[in-house]
């Protein structure tokens, strides 16, 4: 028994000693960052130049999947883009972020200096920064579901959503592809949590990065066995956000961006139940809402 316990601390330990370790990395380049850039390159550019990396890195493999077939037999969809669908897309893509998003990041800036974000020493810790991502992940959802469910009104789906559902088969980087007055509208629900709390900008990196790897992995258009949602009951990921796109105008219901548990309360998940069902007991795979 004296062994066990011995082994644990010994264990727990050398698990401190790494963390401390990669604490002090982490601070180290947080020094170098802000010794070497104020805070409106970092908060501005530096987000931008972060959300590109992480958003085209993460979201090109699943084009090269589509492209050379590869993983084909968890693809949720058996229809493919064309080149030129994938053309338009990075090529809009392009043209939104440089000429939306980016301006976006600049003219918010102020609101969130005034909130009290602050790039300086010392970090926050793990525990509040783990805290307030939660929260954010929480407000967007609930947020982004009411602003969803309304672009999917009669006039606002024909005049602005219209364009972000054009990819009935989506892959990770239509998951930005969208109208401008969209790309404006549901960005509110992704920054309002940062504006109302002030974080730190080391906060907000990691919730940008975090938020753009789940809507790049719900637009992805697989479903693998790795998948969040096989193993996080409340999460959303490929297969819930698939069915959405199937299905288009008014009653395509799934409008959640994260979590499934708006949806089941209000009802809007209904059809995509019956599918699961239907699936489950080897009939119909096709469900259409009524």
């Amino acid at each position: 028994m004296s062994v066990t316990v011995g082994v644990q601390i010994t264990n727990s330990h050398s698990v401190s000693i790494r963390l401390i370790a990669m604490a002090s990395i982490v601070e180290s380049a947080w020094t170098y960052l802000i010794t070497h850039r104020n805070d409106f390159e970092l908060a501005c550019i530096g987000s931008f130049l972060l959300h590109e990396s992480v958003f085209f890195l993460s979201g090109f493999p699943f084009i090269c999947f589509e492209w050379a077939g590869w993983l084909s037999k968890y693809k949720i969809q058996t229809k493919n883009n064309t080149p030129a669908d994938r053309k338009k897309c990075i090529t809009q893509l392009a043209l939104y972020h440089l000429c939306v998003n980016l301006p976006v990041m600049v003219l918010s800036y102020p609101i969130f200096r005034y909130m009290g974000m602050r790039s300086t020493l010392p970090l926050p810790s793990w525990k509040i920064i783990s805290i307030q991502i939660l929260f954010y992940f929480i407000l967007e959802d609930f947020v982004f579901y009411w602003g969803h469910r309304i672009l999917h009104t009669k006039w606002l789906y024909k005049h602005v959503h219209s364009v972000h559902h054009e990819y009935a088969t989506p892959f990770g980087l239509t998951s930005e592809y969208a109208h401008p007055a969209e790309i404006l509208f549901l960005g509110f629900a992704t920054i309002i949590g940062p504006a109302i709390t002030g974080p730190h900008l080391i906060t907000l990196w990691l919730w940008m990065v975090l938020r753009v790897l789940e809507t790049v992995e719900a637009h992805c258009g697989y479903h693998f066995p790795w998948s969040l949602s096989n193993f996080l009951p409340l999460y959303g990921g490929a297969d819930f956000h698939d069915y959405h796109h199937r299905l288009l105008y008014t009653r395509s219901g799934n409008y959640s961006s994260t979590f499934v548990y708006m949806d089941w309360i209000f009802g809007t998940d209904k059809g995509y139940r019956k599918l699961k069902t239907l699936k489950s007991n080897g009939e119909e795979d096709v469900v259409k809402e009524p």
